[in-house]
């Protein structure tokens, strides 16, 4: 009611207490990029601590003499971008939850490891960033130390619960429970969902009631008391059943509203297709497309194409030589490929299957553990070796490095009748890795490539440089953890 004081939320104790004094957990949307808030400030928390531990490892090398470091305020940021670049591509900073405290311990342990390789390399090229040995091993103990012991900390004093928004689902019908099915276990979920509010526009209750909270007056007061980020509206029919004051309440006094839709895009990193309506495709964020972001994409690729072919030559030239020895010619092989805007091209790939794979000349879906790959296919592909021929194609511009990955036309003309907005993963170049080759285990089947299609939206949806960086860095855990290969 007009003129209606809110009432002040009771005072929090222990772990609530932490979260109300430092703020709720919130998402920045930064370059089209979903980002925690809380992961945002660990990354600055963690980058302070690796620069104080250059000048630590100084201080105790050199008895307090900090001056001795190379180039006293470049080396240290060098230092910490290096590390925290390896950071990130061991998933250290995947939003949501983070790994189990064993699994976390060895990837930072992982991350330190790649990082002094890569520091002795900067060291190498840029001599005026050079720090001594002794210095240097300080630095990185006490950098190992100093986050292991952060991230310890925050798992043991304000729990996981502290990096996920307080989060009120508006439904409690089929979309409502589909909420909870697609963003996973509680300990998947990148946000706390408090409760569930029923609503008239719900066909039938979906949730258990011990889930469904009730509010007296007004739904504003109930998330102002609460202490409530987000209001995720998913009711089954919004015609008969959408609250516009009281959502618009909520919104005037700060809070988040977002639709189901956006919600699981955020959550999981892909659109899902039975709640998608072309409204929202039309009318949402994202699809952008310059003629700036085109050049700097391929300069990108052209730059990354001839750096990588100049180191990974001597790994293929032992790739062709083994599948020469185990299997005999051809070592190589070219298929027929949809590209961007459903032009055909060529790809080329080490040959990972037997000659005769497809004698009966049908296209047919990879299988797990199938019989048709060789020996050493099978161990190129587990570590995507076969993939580096397709360097090529990023050359000649069929391809980006980051992208869908290129089906078979038959797949194609297969899938676009079963599945919808299938041909628009095409709006963007196919790519060597991409962001459902992250998310999701090689496609064998229909169902699969519905799911990596979710991927493959969001993907073209969000395409940025800043997304295609992440992607590449994140493919290098997927390498070494040797996930998501078949």
């Amino acid at each position: 009611m007009p003129g209606q004081r809110y009432v002040r939320p009771a005072r929090a104790h222990g772990v609530d207490a932490i979260v109300a004094a430092v703020g709720s957990p919130g998402v920045l949307r930064i370059f089209k990029q979903y980002i925690q808030l809380p992961v945002l400030l660990l990354g600055a928390a963690e980058g302070l601590l690796l620069i104080a531990a250059i000048y630590f490892g100084a201080w105790v090398r050199f008895s307090g003499n900090v001056e001795i470091v190379g180039a006293i305020y470049t080396t240290p940021l060098a230092f910490a971008v290096v590390v925290m670049v390896c950071m990130v591509a061991m998933g250290l900073y995947q939003t949501g939850a983070y790994p189990q405290k064993l699994s976390m311990l060895i990837r930072i342990g992982a991350s330190f490891m790649l990082a002094t390789v890569l520091i002795a390399l900067m060291f190498y090229i840029i001599p005026d960033l050079y720090l001594g040995r002794g210095s240097m091993a300080i630095s990185l103990a006490t950098g190992f130390v100093s986050l292991s012991g952060l991230r310890l900390m925050l798992y043991a004093v304000v729990g996981e619960n502290f990096f996920r928004p307080r989060v009120l689902v508006y439904g409690a019908g089929e979309k409502a429970a589909n909420l909870i099915n697609v963003t996973g276990s509680s300990d998947q979920r990148h946000s706390n969902v408090i409760g569930f509010v029923r609503s008239t526009g719900d066909i039938s209750t979906h949730i258990d009631d011990s889930d469904i909270v009730d509010y007296p007056v007004r739904l504003v007061d109930y998330a102002v008391d609460n202490r409530i980020d987000e209001i995720v509206v998913a009711i089954d029919d919004r015609r008969k059943g959408l609250p516009v004051q009281e959502l618009l309440d909520c919104r005037l006094n700060g809070l988040r509203v977002t639709d189901a839709l956006t919600y699981f895009e955020r959550e999981t990193g892909k659109v899902k297709l039975d709640l998608l309506y072309p409204s929202w495709m039309i009318f949402s964020e994202g699809f952008a497309r310059n003629s700036l972001q085109a050049a700097v994409g391929r300069t990108f690729d052209i730059t990354a194409s001839i750096i990588l072919l100049l180191v990974t030559w001597p790994i293929m030239l032992l790739v062709a030589l083994a599948i020469l020895l185990d299997d005999g010619l051809p070592v190589l092989y070219r298929q027929s490929r949809v590209g961007f805007r459903g032009d055909l091209f060529d790809v080329n790939k080490f040959r990972s299957m037997q000659i005769d794979a497809e004698k009966d000349g049908v296209a047919q879906w990879a299988a797990r553990d199938d019989a048709r790959v060789t020996r050493v296919g099978r161990i190129i592909r587990k570590f995507r070796l076969d993939e580096l021929p397709q360097i090529i194609n990023v050359l000649r511009g069929d391809m980006s490095f980051v992208g869908p990955r290129p089906e078979r036309p038959d797949f194609v003309d297969q899938l676009s009748q079963r599945i919808p907005y299938y041909r628009e993963r095409h709006c963007v170049k196919p790519g060597i890795t991409g962001w459902a080759q992250l998310k999701y285990e090689y496609g064998a089947s229909q169902q699969d490539a519905l799911e990596k299609l979710q991927y493959d939206l969001y993907y073209v949806k969000n395409h940025s440089f800043l997304l295609d960086l992440m992607i590449l860095l994140q493919t290098a855990e997927v390498v070494l953890w040797r996930t998501g290969a078949r």
